[in-house]
């Protein structure tokens, strides 16, 4: 089964995930609050996927996904943002990002589908 790391700092939105994905039973995920911890159990487990929010108090998603491809470039990085701007989009895209997802979501669905998607499962 594959695995996914969510990341995001409102705790809301990382329960809402985790319980939804869990019924749906199609991938392993664990939820990180703070991204340091993301990042070091990022480099120790075996993630295909990372779902990242871009703004984050401690570490921002830009650097998360910086040291994510600098430890293994084959793992995919979604990006989430309430703040889409062109620039981080670009910068994104540049740092090897595989797509990114507006908040708020559509629907829980729709974020479920961009990861299936994105692992091709």
């Amino acid at each position: 089964m594959k695995k996914v790391a969510i990341v995001d700092d409102e705790q809301d939105i990382l329960d809402i995930l985790k319980k939804f994905f869990s019924r749906k039973n199609l991938f392993d995920v664990d939820t990180y609050v703070n991204p340091q911890d993301a990042i070091d159990n990022i480099k120790t487990n075996n993630y295909d996927l990372v779902l990242t929010d871009i703004m984050m108090p401690q570490i921002d998603g830009i650097e998360l996904l910086r040291q994510v491809k600098e430890h293994d470039k084959n793992i995919e990085v979604i990006m989430m943002t309430a703040y889409s701007t062109l620039e981080k989009t670009l910068e994104s895209e540049k740092l090897g990002a595989s797509d990114y997802i507006t908040k708020p979501f559509v629907s829980l669905r729709d974020v479920q589908n961009k990861i299936v998607e994105t692992l091709k499962i």
